[in-house]
Parts: structure tokens; sequence; C-alpha cells
């Protein structure tokens, strides 16, 4: 396992937060590596639980998808919606060059550690429709619940990325 520091811990970003006057809640819990492992939470802690993806296409442009839980994506339908081809999973020595983040901890957050701007940050609009969303604040030990508001004033205020928010439900599968 990589014991390297993040570059932008979770009390780093707990000060950043501060700084930037958005109001967070904090919820501690067991490690969860996956949407599933943490589908009791979604009873306990209030709010929109999300999910983020981080993918690459055949040119290796990179992107963060952002996305309600329960929001469906077909991957073979996705590249359409944001203007690529042939998405796969972006490996996880990838993610930590990029992103600075360990799988099973990457939250829309970490788009603060892509100084060189190299990853799109795409998010669900129906996410960003909800009163709270939750993400991992760095660590997949806690939920941190914002105003999809506040989400985008942290990436706005923090990064040069222009976050991207696109209907996701025209990526869904066909049943």
């Amino acid at each position: 396992m990589n014991e390297t520091p993040l570059p932008t811990s979770k009390n780093d970003l707990l000060k950043i937060l501060g700084d930037l006057n958005i109001a967070f809640e904090l919820h501690e819990h067991d490690p969860i590596f996956t949407v599933e492992e943490g589908a009791h939470l979604e009873q306990s802690i209030p709010g929109t639980h999300c999910r983020n993806l981080f993918l690459r296409d055949k040119k290796k442009k990179m992107f963060l998808i952002v996305a309600a839980n329960e929001t469906k994506i077909d991957l073979k339908k996705l590249p359409a919606l944001i203007n690529s081809k042939h998405l796969s999973f972006g490996s996880a020595d990838r993610l930590w060059e990029n992103l600075g983040i360990r799988q099973g901890s990457v939250n829309p957050f970490c788009i603060i550690n892509d100084k060189d701007k190299n990853v799109r940050i795409i998010l669900d609009k129906h996410m960003m429709a909800q009163e709270r969303v939750n993400y991992h604040p760095m660590d997949n030990g806690m939920t941190m619940g914002v105003s999809p508001a506040d989400l985008i004033q942290f990436i706005k205020g923090t990064t040069a990325h222009e976050p991207e928010i696109i209907d996701l439900t025209t990526a869904t599968p066909d049943i």
C-alpha cells in the first residue's frame, strides 16, 4: 500500500473549507471502498450519497465523473455525452499522479491536486439539484455533507477547473 502522505490531507481540506466559509457535516465510520459497502450509511447520514469514477480515454484524456449513487451510467454511452471515445477506468498510479488520492477515497475535492488541469471534472445534474451531497473528505473512513453550491464554490475557489454539470441520465444502461 502507498504510504506516501496525501498532497491534500483531510485536515488540509477542512481548513480550506473553513477559509472559504463552506459549511459541512462530518460523519466518521468504518472505511468503505465501494458504494455497496457504504449502502448502510444512507439511512444514518442525511443527503444524497455519491460516487466518483476516475476514467480515461484512448487519447489519455482523464475525467472525474461525480454522480449520485442512484444515477446509473453506461460506460458505452458516456463517451458520446462527454465528447470522448473508448473510456476505461484510470489506474491507481494515474489516479495518484493526477489527483493525489488512493482508490477507495476518490472524491470531488481531490481535483485541488490537479494543478496541470489534466482531469475534466463532470458533475451529475441530478446530484447537483439535491439539497446536500455526500463524499469522502480525502478519507474513506468519513463522509462529508455539503451543498452543491458549496462544492462549486470549492472547485472554483481553489482550482483553475471549470466544473461541467451534465445530465448523466442520458447515459443510463438499456434494460
